[in-house]
């Protein structure tokens, strides 16, 4: 009887969470956030596809081995070359490696990088930057998927989460790259737990999305490239940070 009690309650939370929910979250929204069309959570290896897969060129994906089953761009893939590449051995790696070393472990250059739930697991995901920038053709084209809200995985190897505006300073014009799309999305609903501080207890969290995503093109090489000489406004472009309020 009790079984049965939970699955009608659970269904009756569900189904009152079906019809007031929207409502409910959209105050957990991030009003003027770019709503996602390239980098679409479901669609990106779609695009990867449209980019990628003629006659000549070469695709790199960055974290290729399959851990939670296979994800099939190799074998959807008519035309393009594929290198998979991975930290381990595994299904679907031909190179093993650190990624913060990648230009020394891939031959040649590619005309697409692919990479999804990596960036997070990096210790230094702006030298991997680098190196992608420099494995990636000028006029080639980066998609990349990694996390801004979401639970820690895979410890102690989860260093960092990345905003929209995080990736878009990874790849800046002063990498070489033209964002063509960043975002987040799937929205998440949370709040502070009974175990937080007193005064954080039970308070609602808004804009915590679990995906951050951008699309950029490599424009150019971008020789001697160094962190350290260049500027702030490089990287971040046109915005600026918000002024004191009062």
């Amino acid at each position: 009887m009790g079984s049965f009690v939970r699955r009608v309650a659970s269904g009756v939370r569900r189904a009152v969470l079906s019809v007031v929910g929207p409502r409910l979250d959209r105050a957990y929204l991030i009003p003027d956030l770019p709503r996602p069309d390239l980098t679409a959570h479901q669609a990106l290896q779609e695009r990867v596809i449209e980019a990628g897969d003629r006659p000549g060129l070469r695709i790199l994906e960055v974290g290729s081995r399959e851990v939670t089953g296979s994800y099939g761009l190799r074998q959807r893939l008519k035309h393009a070359e594929y290198v998979g590449f991975d930290y381990y051995p595994g299904p679907n790696v031909d190179v093993a490696g650190d990624a913060h070393r990648l230009s020394k472990l891939v031959e040649g250059r590619f005309d697409v990088v692919f990479s999804t739930a990596v960036f997070e697991h990096l210790a230094m995901p702006w030298v991997v930057a680098e190196e992608i920038a420099r494995v990636l053709k000028p006029g080639g084209m980066l998609f990349l998927e990694t996390h801004f809200s979401y639970s820690a995985h895979e410890r102690p190897w989860h260093f960092f989460q990345f905003s929209d505006m995080g990736l878009r300073a990874l790849f800046s014009p002063a990498l070489g790259f033209e964002c063509v799309e960043a975002t987040l999305q799937n929205p998440i609903v949370g709040r502070f737990s009974a175990y937080a501080d007193r005064y954080l207890r039970f308070r609602p969290v808004p804009a915590l999305y679990c995906h951050a995503t951008i699309v950029a093109r490599k424009t150019r090489d971008v020789e001697g490239f160094d962190w350290r000489k260049i500027t702030v406004a490089e990287v971040v472009g046109e915005t600026h940070y918000p002024p004191p309020v009062g």
